[in-house]
């Protein structure tokens, strides 16, 4: 991408960490991707761009940011990350790991060793990611290849095959670290506290939900941003320019994922990694969906609370989301009565159509509630409407986690989940069609059915004819096929990119088909189920 001038939009300085020593440029616009920054500003032309929408890695550098006195490292996509979201973090790229006398970091040593890069393009993006696992475990240790492959699914390569690339990732902890390649911990945490704080003109990233709260209603014509996955698309491929900035990341309160007795409260400022990580610790059978939700670099800066509230119709959380009984808080600064005023309602009911939803110009998404295993779903108040209830989370005391309860087809399980995801490529890829689905039983019939789908409507959707169609019913082959006629009729999805209409209608009754397989105790239905091993 050409550097974008940004005269005509007012700017500020930038300050962060770079090789332990602090970096600090001024006039940096608002909108400025830190892969710009890098290369243009800083002359890192090591940092490539690819793609320029987070798809290929080619740009990935990794971030450490000071969380409880520890640095904890991420790899991220650069060209879709604002610059100004990394003030007063430290960032790494492939530049930096090598020693002042020349020495490789293992991380790239390992790489020539296994023969890992061909045509070079995308070497310095796996090189990141490969750095990034090393630092996160203690110094490459023990890195199996299902954690090597899960964690490089961001990064794509056309010329290695991955084989030469995944040897890499599990040999370099038994290479030496070579004089001045490691991180001194200690000296960068002490270094993130000395630099100096943002001017916030243009960028505003405040550190309290209040502030937060009160810099929305202030500014409500800023762009609002989390993660900017989607938010850097808007840049990097429509060209769009925002002369002023809310980044919600920064909000400590919203930084968390708080446990209560009956529901797990995901703050909007939270990673999809650690969102993910949250929701597969209450539920393990979501691990290989949570891996399947784009690349690592892409879950480690993107939010759940962003995603949820870009209401993508084919973004992967929502449908999960509404087959679990989720529901958001939206808040307020209420300046009359100086205070934080809050409702909440059930996420499928958050949308009004294609990219559009009840969210008011003053409110932000800061929680989303997902009901434990066990625990029943959330009902929206009589009272209240479309417009939800409220609730006071001042109250809500934190508890130690429910133990988990198993998942099968006896009488007492408390449900029955699946969650699947149709795509062209297994890994890093947008889905055609999700279809979410969580069920129990009682005497052999239905008890309570709950189905999300997305990629086939306007907006993320709950599928209520067909949840009618099965709820109270035995569950057996022909309430199956019922539902399935159901489901194929209660949508009408468009013909894209992705997939055609017919197909998306074929596989969504074919997806309620696999559901009822499986509960029939067939497992080798589906790719997830498929191993290389199995096969030799």
């Amino acid at each position: 991408m050409l550097g974008r001038m940004s005269t005509e939009i007012s700017a500020q300085t930038l300050s962060f960490l770079r090789r332990g020593q602090p970096v600090t440029l001024h006039n940096v616009a608002p909108d400025r991707t830190l892969l710009e920054v890098l290369r243009e500003d800083l002359g890192c032309t090591g940092t490539k761009e690819g793609c320029g929408e987070g798809d290929c890695g080619a740009c990935t550098v990794v971030l450490g940011e000071a969380i409880g006195g520890q640095l904890q490292y991420k790899a991220i996509n650069s060209c879709i990350r604002l610059a100004h979201s990394v003030q007063g973090m430290a960032v790494w790229t492939t530049e930096d790991l090598v020693s002042p006398q020349g020495e490789l970091h293992p991380a790239q040593e390992a790489m020539v060793q296994c023969h890992g890069s061909q045509c070079g393009f995308c070497t310095p993006g796996f090189v990141m990611s490969l750095f990034g696992m090393y630092q996160n475990s203690g110094g490459g240790q023990g890195i199996d290849r299902a954690q090597a492959s899960a964690d490089l699914s961001g990064n794509l390569c056309r010329c290695t095959g991955y084989r030469p690339i995944l040897d890499a990732a599990q040999q370099m902890g038994s290479l030496p670290l070579p004089p001045g390649c490691g991180v001194n911990e200690a000296a960068t945490v002490a270094a993130l506290k000395k630099l100096a704080p943002p001017h916030t003109e243009n960028y505003l990233r405040p550190t309290t939900l209040a502030s937060l709260l009160q810099a929305r209603a202030a500014h409500p014509k800023a762009q609002v941003v989390a993660g900017t996955t989607d938010v850097g698309l808007w840049v990097t491929k429509m060209h769009k320019r925002f002369t002023q900035v809310l980044d919600v990341t920064a909000a400590e309160e919203l930084r968390r994922v708080e446990t209560y007795p009956h529901h797990i409260a995901i703050g909007a400022a939270v990673s999809l990694h650690e969102a993910y990580a949250a929701l597969v610790s209450e539920r393990p059978q979501l691990k290989t969906f949570a891996q399947r939700f784009a690349g690592l670099p892409v879950r480690n800066s993107g939010t759940l609370g962003g995603n949820v509230a870009n209401g993508s119709p084919i973004g992967d959380s929502m449908p999960l989301l509404i087959a679990l009984g989720a529901s958001v808080v939206l808040m307020r600064w209420d300046a009359k009565h100086q205070a934080v005023a809050h409702r909440e309602l059930l996420l499928e009911d958050l949308y009004t159509g294609y990219r559009a939803n009840v969210i008011k110009a003053d409110e932000l998404l800061c929680w989303v509630k997902v009901p434990r295993p066990g625990a029943p779903s959330p009902q929206p108040s009589p009272a209240s409407g479309r417009g939800g209830k409220t609730r006071d989370f001042a109250n809500e005391v934190p508890s130690l986690p429910l133990p988990l309860a198993g998942e099968g087809w006896g009488e007492g399980s408390p449900e029955f989940l699946r969650v699947y995801k149709i795509s062209k490529r297994f890994d890093d890829d947008i889905s055609a069609v999700c279809l979410a689905m969580r069920m129990t039983l009682e005497r052999g019939k239905v008890k309570t059915i709950s189905i999300g789908a997305g990629g086939v409507a306007a907006t993320p959707v709950r599928a209520r004819q067909t949840e009618a169609a099965l709820l109270g019913h035995a569950w057996n082959a022909d309430t199956v096929v019922t539902a399935i006629a159901a489901l194929r009729g209660e949508f009408k999805p468009i013909t894209d990119m992705r997939a055609s209409a017919a197909y998306r209608h074929t596989v969504l009754g074919n997806l309620l088909q696999r559901f009822w397989l499986e509960s029939q105790g067939l497992q080798a239905i589906n790719l997830e189920s498929f191993s290389m091993e199995a096969l030799t």
